[in-house]
Parts: structure tokens; sequence; C-alpha cells
């Protein structure tokens, strides 16, 4: 079984910057694609960025677009989410997902979330 576990979310305030970690475990034979999603209290989940295996050029949500950077690292089956200038209204919990192939075939999995806490 695959598992997801975050780190690395907190209290910061407005302008700061956050660095989230996604490590994957289990028999994992390869990550396709990952992905990060946040979603703020009373709201849906949306999706923040993705990077695909293979793929030069990762996916960005537009709202924070030039402020995030995705990146992973497959050796370790870990993504991260470089987060700068933050907002107060990126407020939320924080969720990877990451998609590929594993002793018990294709899967995709999500993490637990991590809080993300902006403060003015």
């Amino acid at each position: 079984q695959v598992r997801l576990v975050e780190s690395g979310g907190g209290l910061v305030q407005a302008g700061g910057s956050l660095r989230l970690s996604c490590a994957a475990s289990g028999i994992i034979f390869s990550i396709n694609k990952w992905g990060w999603y946040r979603q703020a209290p009373g709201k849906q989940r949306d999706l923040v960025a993705s990077i695909t295996n293979g793929d030069d050029s990762p996916n960005y949500a537009d709202s924070v677009n030039g402020r995030v950077t995705i990146s992973k690292d497959d050796v370790t089956s870990t993504v991260y989410l470089q987060i700068d200038n933050l907002k107060p209204e990126e407020t939320a919990v924080y969720y990877c997902v990451a998609r590929g192939d594993s002793e018990s075939g294709n899967f995709a999995a999500w993490g637990q979330g991590t809080q993300v806490t902006v403060t003015s």
C-alpha cells in the first residue's frame, strides 16, 4: 500500500515563504504524476501545482503562478512545493497526491494534509 506523508506546514506571516514536502512510501515501481492541492475552510479542494514524469513544464494554477515552484526527487519519491509571498487567503490544508505503479498495480494516493496558516 502506498502512503504519502506531508510536512512543512505551519504559521507564517503574509509575504513569507514555506517549503512543503511529501514523501511516498511502499513498494513503488514508478510515480508518473505528482500534484499539490489545497482546501480552505468551506471551500472545494483546488489544484495548486502538478508535475508529470518526463514533462519539463510543471502546471500551476493562475493564482500562484510566479510564486510557487513544484519539484520532485525520484530517488527518494518526494515532491516539494515552494510557496513565496504567501497571502492570508492562501490559508488552507495542503494535500499532495501521487499516481503511479506499485506492487499492487496502478495507484492514486493522497496524503493526510498539512495546515498552512498565513497571518496578516
